[in-house]
C-alpha cells in the first residue's frame, strides 16, 4: 500500500487503490474514439472525413491484433493477476469488445447516414451492381472474366475438402451453393488484395459523360457474377466476411538459435494464430454465420454483424483524388532556414556539419523537411570524404528508404558503419528482414536487436576526422528514420556536435554490438539504464519545489502515459502543489481533477491532420528549466523493457521554441481534447475566441518563418 499525507489536508490518499487508474485498453480505445470523431465532425472537409474513417479501421484491427489477442492469451493461461485499475483479463476483454462494438455501429452510421450521400453530392459515387445500366453491367462482367476470375480460387468445405485457412485481414464471399438433390455446400472466395477494391467504371464502359466519379466494391462486381466462378449449380446466397488473428505470437529468445530465426518463426506462426474477431455482413444467413463461428472458434462476442463495406481501408484511394475542394489545404514541408542548400554539393556537405557545429539545430517534421534535414544529414555524412564513421538505429523505415541507401553509399565510400535494425518492430519484422540482408550483403555489421528488449531509440552517430580532432555529430530524434511518416507524424530531433551527447551515443552504439550496457551517462537519459531514475528524481524536485512554496511546474507531451509509477510520482507532486500540465495523444492511466489527488492536473489531447508523436518534457525548477526531447512515452514498457534515449535541450533558442510548440498545443481550442475526472474526453470549442488550431499555427508560422529566411530556427509565439 503506497499511503501519502496531503500537505495541506492531513488526509491519507492511498496511491496504490485501484480507482485511482484508468483502464489501458478503454484509455486506448478512447483516443480511437476521438479519431472516429474526426470522421464525425462536418466542419471537416469530405475527403478528410473519409480518411479518418480508413484511419479508423486501420487503428482497430491492430487494436484486436495486438491488444485483444494479448487478452485472449491471457485468458487461456488462466492470468489472475489484475490490473492497476482492478479487472481480470476476462473483465478487461469483455469491456473491450462492448466499446468496440459501440464504435463500429458509429463508424457504419456515420459512412452509409452521412458520408456516403454527401460522396455522392460532390459527384463521387459509390454504387451497387443494381445501381448500374446494362451496358455498364456488361462492361464489368468483361472485366471481371478478364482481370479478376483467373485469379480466384474457390474453396469448397465438405467432408472431402477441409474447411479452408482464412488469412488475417482479408475479405471473403461465403458463398453456398447447391446441385439438384444434394445438400448445400459452402465455398470461401478471398477477394484478391491485387486488384483494386474499389473498381472505377471507365468513360468506354458508360453512355454517361457528367464527369463523374463512380465505383463499384470488388465484392460486388464478384458476387454480382458468381455463376461465371460456380457454373452448373444453383447459388443460394452469399454474404462478405472478415476476419482477424492474433497478432501476439512469441517465441523464446533464449531457445532460438538467433533473432532472425525467431523472427521467421513468428511470422509463419502469426499466419495461423487464433482468431480474435469475425465480421459478417448484415444479414449472413443463420447456418453461415454458425458454420464461421464453429469453424473458426469464436465466441458470439467476438463476432460482429456490420452492414457492407465491412473494410473502409480503401476509402484511402479517394482520398487521393485530385479533389482539393474536398480537402484540407495542401501541405509541403519546408526546408530549414538553417540548412538550405546553396547549390554546390562539396559546401553543403560540410556547411551542414559546420553549421550543427556552430549551434545546435532543431528540426521539427512534418513542419520542416525530413529530406532536408535528417535525410540530408545521412546524406552529407555518407560523401563527406572527412567522416570516418556513421552509426543508426532503425526500428521503423520506408520501404524505399534513403537513410538505408545513404548508409549503404557511405560503406561503399569507404565510411565505417554500423546499423541496429530491430527486427522486433511489430508489423514491420518482414521489411527489416529485408533491409538486414541487403545491408549485410553490403559488408556493413548489423545489430539484429537484443535478447529480451526492443530498442526503440531514434538515434544516429557521425564520427568526423576536423583539423581540431575527431568531432562526433549527434542526431537524437522521437520519430523513426522514415520518409513517408514524416510526412504525417508530429515528431522533432536534434542535431548536435555537443561531445558529451556525442560519448553517450558512443556509449549506447558499443551497447548494440557488445554485451554490456552502462547505467550511468553525461547528458542522455536511457532506458533501461538511468531514465525511470532520473525522471522521477525531475518530477520530485518539483515537488520539493512547491512544498518550499516556489513555482513548480511539470508540462509533460508524450503518446501515452500508462506506468503507474509515474502515475503516482504525478499524483504525489499535484498533492504537492505542483502544477501539471499533460498532453497525452492516446493511453492515459492518470485521472486528473481528483479531490485531494490530481486537482492541479490537467489532460489533453490533440487528434487533427497529423498525428501527434513527439515526445517533449518541461521541468520549471524553480526558472532554471530543464527540456528534454526523445523516444519514450511513460510507459512500463519503455521504461524497462525497451531500450530508449531521451536528450537536454540546453539552447535557449531551441527552448523557446520548445516553448511554442507546448503553449500552442495547451492553447488550442479546435482538436484539442480535455479530460475529466472519470476519464471522459470533451472537445474544447473556441467559444467566442479566436481559433486555435495546433497544425494550422505551426504550419503558418514554418511558412512565415521559411520566406522570413530566418535562421534562427523557428517562429516564436507572439505574446
Amino acid at each position: 500500500m503506497q499511503c501519502e499525507p496531503h500537505p495541506e489536508s492531513g488526509a491519507t490518499v492511498d496511491l496504490s487503490d485501484p480507482s485511482l487508474y484508468l483502464n489501458r485498453e478503454l484509455s486506448e480505445l478512447a483516443f480511437h474514439q476521438r479519431v472516429l470523431f474526426e470522421a464525425l465532425d462536418d466542419r471537416n472537409p469530405l475527403l478528410e472525413r473519409v480518411k479518418f474513417l480508413a484511419i479508423l479501421t486501420n487503428n482497430l484491427d491492430e487494436f484486436f491484433m495486438k491488444r485483444i489477442g494479448g487478452l485472449k492469451q491471457q485468458i487461456e493461461a488462466e492470468v489472475s493477476e489484475l490490473s492497476p485499475d482492478g479487472r481480470t483479463p476476462r473483465e478487461q476483454w469483455a469491456a473491450s469488445l462492448e466499446t468496440c462494438r459501440e464504435m463500429f455501429e458509429t463508424q457504419s452510421a456515420c459512412y452509409h447516414d452521412a458520408v456516403h450521400g454527401l460522396l455522392g453530392e460532390a459527384g463521387i459515387d459509390i454504387l451497387g451492381h443494381e445501381d448500374l445500366t446494362d451496358r455498364e453491367r456488361a462492361s464489368l462482367r468483361s472485366y471481371f472474366e478478364t482481370d479478376v476470375l483467373p485469379t480466384l480460387t474457390p474453396l469448397t468445405f465438405d467432408p472431402a475438402h477441409p474447411f479452408p485457412f482464412i488469412s488475417n485481414l482479408s475479405l471473403s464471399l461465403g458463398v453456398r451453393t447447391r446441385r439438384e438433390g444434394e445438400v448445400p455446400k459452402f465455398s470461401r472466395v478471398k477477394i484478391p488484395e491485387n486488384r483494386p477494391r474499389l473498381v472505377r467504371i471507365r468513360e468506354e464502359w458508360t453512355d454517361r459523360a457528367d464527369g463523374r466519379e463512380r465505383y463499384v466494391p470488388l465484392e460486388r462486381v464478384v458476387a454480382a457474377n458468381l455463376d461465371l466462378l460456380f457454373p452448373n449449380v444453383e447459388v443460394l446466397d452469399h454474404t462478405t466476411f472478415r476476419v482477424t488473428r492474433n497478432a501476439e505470437v512469441r517465441r523464446n529468445e533464449d531457445v532460438a538459435e538467433g533473432l532472425i530465426e525467431m523472427i521467421e518463426g513468428v511470422l509463419r506462426e502469426r499466419r495461423f494464430a487464433t482468431v480474435v474477431r469475425l465480421e459478417v455482413e448484415a444479414g449472413t444467413p443463420e447456418p453461415v454465420r454458425d458454420l464461421l463461428r464453429e469453424q473458426l472458434d469464436v465466441d458470439e462476442r467476438e463476432v460482429f454483424e456490420r452492414p457492407a463495406p465491412l473494410d473502409f481501408r480503401d476509402l484511402m484511394r479517394l482520398v487521393e483524388l485530385d479533389r482539393p475542394d474536398l480537402k484540407l489545404r495542401e501541405w509541403r514541408p519546408r526546408l530549414h532556414p538553417r540548412l538550405q542548400p546553396n547549390g554546390d554539393d562539396d559546401d553543403e556537405e560540410r556547411g551542414l556539419f559546420e553549421e550543427v557545429r556552430r549551434g545546435d539545430v532543431l528540426v521539427h517534421h512534418p513542419y520542416h523537411s525530413f529530406e532536408g534535414t535528417v535525410q540530408h544529414f545521412f546524406e552529407a555524412a555518407a560523401h563527406d570524404e572527412d567522416v570516418l564513421a556513421i552509426k543508426a538505429t532503425i526500428y521503423r523505415t520506408a520501404h524505399d528508404s534513403q537513410v538505408i541507401e545513404s548508409l549503404i553509399e557511405a560503406a561503399r565510400n569507404g565510411k565505417q558503419v554500423a546499423v541496429m535494425v530491430e527486427l522486433k518492430a511489430r508489423f514491420d519484422e518482414e521489411n527489416n528482414l529485408r533491409w538486414v540482408r541487403r545491408l549485410e550483403e553490403e559488408g556493413i555489421h548489423v545489430a539484429y536487436g537484443t535478447i529480451g528488449l526492443k530498442t526503440h531509440t531514434k538515434t544516429a552517430l557521425v564520427v568526423r576526422d576536423e583539423p581540431d580532432g575527431v568531432q562526433l555529430y549527434s542526431h537524437v530524434g522521437t520519430g523513426n528514420y522514415h520518409s513517408q511518416t514524416a510526412k504525417t507524424y508530429t515528431d522533432l530531433g536534434l542535431l548536435t556536435a555537443d561531445e558529451d551527447v556525442g560519448q553517450d551515443l558512443t556509449r549506447l552504439f558499443n551497447f548494440f554490438t557488445g554485451h554490456s550496457m552502462h547505467e550511468e551517462y553525461r547528458d542522455l537519459l536511457v532506458a533501461p539504464g538511468n531514465m525511470r531514475e532520473r525522471f522521477t528524481a525531475l518530477v520530485r524536485r518539483e515537488a520539493e519545489h512547491a512544498a518550499a512554496g516556489r513555482e513548480a511546474r511539470i508540462v509533460a507531451k508524450m503518446n501515452s502515459l500508462e506506468d503507474p509509477a509515474m502515475v503516482a510520482e504525478l499524483y504525489r507532486a499535484s498533492m504537492a502543489g505542483v502544477d501539471v500540465d499533460l498532453v497525452v495523444r492516446g493511453i492515459c492511466r492518470l485521472r486528473p481533477g481528483l479531490e485531494g489527488v490530481s486537482e492541479n492536473v490537467t489532460v489533453r489531447s490533440v487528434v487533427g491532420r497529423f498525428l501527434e508523436h513527439s515526445r517533449i518534457f518541461r521541468f520549471h525548477d524553480d526558472g532554471d528549466p530543464a527540456y528534454f526531447i526523445g523516444s519514450a512515452d511513460w510507459m512500463t514498457r519503455n521504461l524497462d523493457r525497451r531500450v530508449e534515449a531521451v536528450v537536454p535541450v540546453e539552447d535557449p533558442t531551441l527552448r523557446g521554441e520548445l516553448d511554442v510548440v507546448l503553449e500552442t498545443l495547451l492553447a488550442d481550442n479546435r482538436k484539442a481534447w480535455e479530460m475529466d475526472a472519470d476519464g471522459n474526453y470533451e472537445q474544447v470549442r473556441p467559444g467566442d475566441d479566436p481559433v486555435v488550431n495546433t497544425h494550422e499555427v505551426l504550419m503558418s508560422r514554418a511558412e512565415r518563418h521559411a520566406l522570413a529566411g530566418d535562421r534562427s530556427g523557428f517562429p516564436h509565439l507572439e505574446r
